[in-house]
């Protein structure tokens, strides 16, 4: 397989530069309102994912700012959404933990933190509060966007300096006892076929345990960060390859959004743990990336809902990135990707 997505990185940085809003910095999300009136009316002006993504997506096409005084007004802006008191950051479409980790996560791409401490968070500080946190999170029912509690708390807290190594094992630890071994994912006993979607999927067509791996990327993505190892990445390459396979959810592939990313960077990261069916894994990862570049190119840049969204479009971004690092030589750039996930955990 050859493939050049070089205009089509182009296209990523004209879309970017639409939704900029006159401050270094200072992004809006979306464009325009849905279509659809019966969807959520959207924040159109500036907006937490509109300024993170947008410096998430830069740095992974290869235009981030360089000159220092752009860098420290990109980083005044996003330090200027949090929330003094609490410390949190806040969007209406996302839990306050995702929010925050997020905007900490592009704010370590500057080399910068957040202006005050993440004092609502310092509860889960506590070994017991933590696992307590982690042990009532809804694994059997919503792990898709319960993961973005039990991911987020680690990222924030981690990248802010305000967790100690200790607390960084106690949190490893507790993911290692509930890995389940049927499926690699997590939790242990709870990794069942769901009927039925969240926020993100709408209604599903048929059960489904692919929120279930949609939840394990975000923990994935911590324990790759800090190198810790699977338990079972055997078993998470199996269920990889399963969901490909017989088409467990059916817009992957077919979607600008954090579904692909989900799968792919799943696949790609147990692969590194173990030679367990690598060449399939290869395979399914070269059948999986064709499918996916012929459906972006098939895309209008400047009328498409997903693409002119910064958040699904960064999550599209990362998707590629991942692929081209997998399937070398195969996927051409002007400028290699990088992915936000190599340097710091959480998108």
């Amino acid at each position: 397989m050859k493939r050049d997505i070089t205009k089509h990185l182009e296209n990523v940085k004209k879309i970017i530069d639409a939704h900029q809003l006159g401050r270094k910095g200072a992004y809006c999300r979306w464009l325009w309102q849905p279509e659809d009136p019966s969807k959520p009316r959207r924040q159109l002006g500036i907006n937490e994912y509109g300024c993170a993504d947008a410096a998430n997506t830069l740095y992974m096409i290869g235009a981030f700012p360089s000159e220092p005084s752009e860098r420290d007004e990109w980083v005044r802006t996003l330090q200027s959404l949090q929330h003094p008191g609490t410390g949190l950051f806040v969007e209406e479409t996302h839990h306050t933990i995702h929010t925050t980790a997020h905007c900490i996560a592009a704010l370590e791409l500057f080399d910068a933190k957040a202006l005050y401490p993440l004092t609502a968070l310092h509860q889960y500080l506590d070994k017991d509060a933590l696992y307590q946190l982690l042990d009532h999170l809804e694994w059997d029912s919503n792990p898709w966007l319960a993961s973005h509690q039990g991911a987020g708390l680690f990222a924030a807290l981690v990248l802010q300096g305000e967790a100690d190594s200790q607390w960084r094992q106690w949190y490893f630890d507790w993911f290692w006892n509930e890995a389940d071994p049927e499926t690699g994912f997590w939790r242990k006993g709870s990794v069942v076929p769901l009927s039925h979607g969240d926020s993100f999927s709408g209604a599903l067509p048929f059960p489904t345990i692919f929120p279930h791996l949609a939840g394990s990327f975000h923990y994935l993505f911590n324990h790759e960060y800090a190198h810790m190892p699977l338990r079972y990445p055997e078993k998470m390459i199996d269920t990889c390859l399963d969901i490909l396979e017989n088409n467990r959810w059916v817009t992957l592939g077919k979607a600008v959004s954090f579904a692909e990313i989900d799968w792919v960077y799943c696949l790609t990261r147990s692969m590194r743990q173990t030679p367990h069916r690598f060449a399939e894994g290869k395979a399914a990862l070269r059948k999986f990336a064709q499918r996916y570049l012929d459906y972006l190119e098939s895309l209008n840049p400047a009328t498409d809902d997903g693409l002119n969204d910064l958040h699904t479009l960064f999550g599209s971004v990362c998707a590629l990135a991942e692929l081209q690092s997998a399937l070398p030589g195969e996927i051409f750039s002007e400028k290699p990707l990088k992915l936000v996930l190599d340097r710091r955990p959480f998108i």
